[in-house]
């Protein structure tokens, strides 16, 4: 039986002594980084920054969705998120919509031309995709995402 021992600041070596390429954030955001940069030539082309990528990504899933959250599911600041729906209204690839049970929320929904500008951008998401998980074994892949659930569960502060 594998012996599961929590990890805590004062059982944790210190970063200098673990090395950066056994820290787990390090690496996500290493990866992340690689990620987003091979999809910035298509997001050039469609005109669209990182934080409106995510966002359409977000809403081609979950459409109709309170701006409030789709922060959270893009992993973009509030502030940041604003200025990116206000472009893409202005380039009607969404359309916001006051809540019908709180007229001070608002929802937001992709246009035909969203989805389309999404379609467009899905093949090369999914090719960079596939590239992370180059040679490595389907059971693995689960595994990998399942730990990344346990590890978003555990620092999440929202219920999705």
């Amino acid at each position: 039986m594998t012996e599961h021992r929590e990890i805590t600041a004062e059982a944790s070596p210190r970063l200098g002594d673990m090395g950066l390429e056994n820290f787990a954030p390090y690496l996500m955001n290493r990866i992340m980084g690689r990620y987003n940069a091979s999809l910035r030539d298509e997001m050039a082309a469609l005109g669209l920054t990182t934080p409106q990528m995510r966002s359409l990504a977000v809403l081609s899933v979950v459409d109709g969705i309170l701006i409030r959250e789709l922060a959270v599911y893009a992993v973009v600041e509030q502030s940041t998120l604003s200025r990116a729906l206000d472009s893409l209204a202005r380039e009607d690839l969404i359309r916001r919509e006051t809540d019908s049970t709180d007229n001070r929320a608002t929802r937001v929904y992709l246009t035909d031309a969203g989805r389309a500008a999404y379609d467009r951008l899905w093949p090369h998401m999914a090719d960079s995709h596939a590239q992370m998980f180059k040679g490595i074994p389907a059971d693995e892949q689960r595994a990998l995402v399942g730990t990344l659930q346990k590890i978003l569960r555990n620092v999440r502060v929202h219920d999705f």
